[in-house]
């Protein structure tokens, strides 16, 4: 068994997107090492020793977060917010361009609802592929009730679920990816 490492970095409002995040990380860690990492503590490069990365934030005005949302979402967040600084758009800008043998997958939290277009793991999938990465798997969303939350009844489940799909197929690609 190769033993592999994975980072997953998440920006979450309200937590319903770390609550995913966490789940995620659950689903990897039958397979491999991993470091959960909020965004705004994410390292500015991918470490070298990471063979996936999974990344993922909520839909905000029908893709990934920009200031002007942040800023709105803090309005309707008595408690104050999950990450408060920058975000996911902001931190996969700022990352090295080629990263090599690195896969990685991406997803979001939004609301479910058919008639209500957009999402942030379109806009992250895009951003990693021009950044070098090799997607696997594809990019999954995750769904909550309303802006706040709270995620609908099995989320986390499905989250854990497909954390372990992604682990599972990181191993079976290692050979493949360079």
């Amino acid at each position: 068994m190769i033993l592999m490492r994975a980072l997953v970095v998440f920006e979450s409002m309200f937590g319903n997107t770390q609550a995913i995040a966490e789940a995620v990380a659950d689903g990897l860690a039958t397979r491999m090492d991993v470091d959960l990492v909020e965004v705004g503590d994410a390292p500015e490069a991918v470490p070298g020793d990471v063979d996936l990365l999974v990344v993922g934030a909520p839909t905000h005005a029908f893709g990934m977060s920009r200031p002007a949302t942040r800023q709105s979402a803090a309005q309707h967040a008595p408690a104050g917010l999950v990450s408060k600084g920058r975000g996911l758009r902001e931190w996969l800008a700022a990352l090295d361009d080629h990263v090599p043998a690195v896969a990685a997958a991406a997803f979001d939290t939004r609301v479910k609802n058919p008639w209500v277009p957009g999402s942030a793991r379109h806009g992250a999938d895009k951003r990693l592929r021009r950044k070098g990465f090799a997607i696997l798997s594809g990019s999954q969303s995750f769904y909550v009730s309303g802006t706040p939350g709270p995620l609908l009844e099995g989320e986390t489940d499905r989250a854990r679920y497909w954390g372990t799909a992604l682990a599972t197929a990181r191993q079976a690609e290692a050979h493949r990816i360079t």
